[in-house]
């Protein structure tokens, strides 16, 4: 009699159990994924970055090259666009390194 007290005590211990296993399966499934997302969310931002970077550079060989042209009469929108760019660009170096130095803190 005794024992089956303890069964009928056992069954439902260990069914809840099961179930929390479970849900400590899917959950642990599920942080993987986002793990997975958010790794390849941080390669984009790093992409994005060296595009913008790249294109940034584009632009300031471009814009000193067509100023070494005789020829080419640059106006103060050229020059402006250059300062603008190179101003820009140490922004995003500054913030990019506050930023590192924030997180190794």
């Amino acid at each position: 009699m005794d024992f089956t007290v303890i069964v009928a005590m056992g069954v439902p211990s260990a069914i809840t159990a099961f179930c929390f296993w479970l849900l400590e399966k899917k959950i642990e499934k599920r942080q993987k994924e986002q793990d997975k997302k958010d790794d390849a969310r941080k390669q984009n931002e790093i992409i994005v970055l060296k595009g913008v970077n790249a294109a940034i550079a584009l632009g300031e060989a471009t814009a000193r090259a067509v100023q070494r042209i005789p020829d080419a009469h640059c106006n103060g929108d050229m020059h402006q666009a250059l300062e603008y760019a190179e101003k820009i660009k140490h922004e995003q170096k500054d913030f990019l390194t506050e930023q590192g130095v924030e997180a190794i803190y």
